[in-house]
């Protein structure tokens, strides 16, 4: 547990609130929509110790993936264009497709595993995600990591 470049991917629920609030406040700063530290804290009700401690450990994902590889596992119904939904959503987010490779269905379902290259120009990483996990169809989404 000493490696403190390890990095992991916890889904929003899971993260604590405070740190959800430091989040917030570097936004509230990034978009001059608080003036200082002090103020972005203020408005988001945490203390500017808080703040410091945690705002160089903590991003939204989309912030940190640029020009880096993402796989992730989709467990999906067998039917006709789904498959074809999910990838238009990748390329919607102008994520670059490096791999797929779907197994062959059992019992109605299929299991693809697609890997992404993160570009510049690529839009939310999380929304895209998200999108795919709301699609019609889609049972599962595991993001396996990236590179």
């Amino acid at each position: 547990m000493g490696d403190e470049s390890q990095y992991f991917i916890v889904r929003k629920k899971a993260v604590p609130e405070v740190l959800l609030k430091v989040v917030e406040a570097k936004r509230l700063i990034d978009t001059k929509k608080a003036a200082s530290v002090q103020e972005a804290s203020d408005m988001m009700g945490i203390s500017r110790s808080s703040f410091y401690k945690y705002k160089d450990d903590i991003f939204p994902f989309h912030q940190n993936v640029r020009g880096k590889t993402i796989t992730f596992v989709i467990q999906m119904n067998d039917q006709p264009g789904l498959l074809s939904d999910v990838l238009k959503i990748v390329a919607d987010h102008r994520a670059n497709i490096l791999t797929i490779h779907q197994s062959i269905p059992i019992n109605g379902t299929a299991s693809t595993t697609i890997s992404v290259d993160v570009l510049p120009i690529t839009a939310d990483v999380a929304e895209m995600i998200e999108l795919i996990e709301k699609k019609e169809g889609v049972q599962h989404v595991k993001i396996l990591g990236g590179e």
